[in-house]
């Protein structure tokens, strides 16, 4: 017998918050250590705050759009989570970074999440609000899609992974894959496309680890190491963060593109 649409949908969707679910639980071994050495290290809360951003956008993509129950599961849990590492980072970095913190979390997860809130409330009705909120969740996916590049084209300049994560990359690319499904079924084309991306960078990543993973890294310790920071759901992206030089290198937290 074959599956219906919806099944295949729920199917997919379900996979992707499982493994969404994971994503948004990686950062969980970087904030112990920051816990157990009462300092954040030189590591960023940017990640954090994209990340908290992307999903408060889909989450309210899936309370508009009304039949996308299982980006509101993850999208509520990333929610929750992001927030608690914020309030985590924030007690324990230094005042400046403090402060940065607050100013981008009031300008970004405040501001311009209200800016579009109240734009596609009050300016856009009916079946184009749904429209045009979810191509503002496909252009910050994107962007946030890009960002990995970065990571890929040091890679390549480098010939070293070191960098790069296999597992990381692998469980991205997987991500994209589910949501991609759940997108596709749903005929949701805001939840499918930006995933498209994800996948292709994904398998992009895999093909130079393929290629580099055994590339020479005696002696070559960069003095400021890129980390690869994912976020998204239903989608899955890298943001590159900048940290400082460390014996016991800790890798950054994933963001899934679209909400997941």
């Amino acid at each position: 017998m074959a599956l219906s649409h919806n099944t295949l949908a729920f199917t997919f969707g379900m996979l992707g918050n499982v493994i969404s679910f994971m994503v948004f639980l990686a950062p969980i071994a970087t904030f112990y250590r920051i816990y157990k050495k009462k300092s954040t290290e030189g590591f960023q809360s940017l990640p954090y705050l994209v990340a908290l951003f992307s999903s408060m956008l889909w989450l309210y993509y899936a309370m508009v759009k009304k039949d996308a129950f299982l980006l509101i599961t993850i999208n509520s849990f990333g929610c929750v989570i992001e927030i608690i590492y914020i309030i985590l980072y924030m007690i324990y970095a230094p005042r400046d970074a403090r402060n940065l913190t607050l100013k981008l979390f009031t300008a970004m997860n405040v501001g311009s999440f209200a800016l579009i809130l109240l734009v596609t409330h009050f300016a856009v009705h009916g079946p184009l609000r749904v429209q045009v909120l979810g191509w503002i969740c496909v252009s910050i996916a994107v962007s946030v899609f890009a960002a990995p590049l970065s990571i890929v084209a040091q890679v390549v300049r480098t010939k070293s992974v070191e960098f790069m994560p296999f597992n990381l990359s692998f469980t991205l690319t997987l991500s994209a894959t589910m949501w991609f499904g759940y997108g596709l079924f749903l005929k949701d084309i805001c939840i499918a496309l930006p995933n498209i991306l994800g996948f292709g960078l994904g398998l992009i990543q895999m093909v130079l680890y393929a290629i580099y993973r055994n590339g020479n890294e005696k002696g070559k310790k960069p003095a400021a190491a890129l980390k690869s920071v994912v976020i998204e759901i239903p989608t899955s992206n890298v943001i590159g963060e900048e940290v400082g030089e460390e014996k016991e290198k800790t890798e950054e937290p994933p963001v899934n593109a679209c909400a997941a």
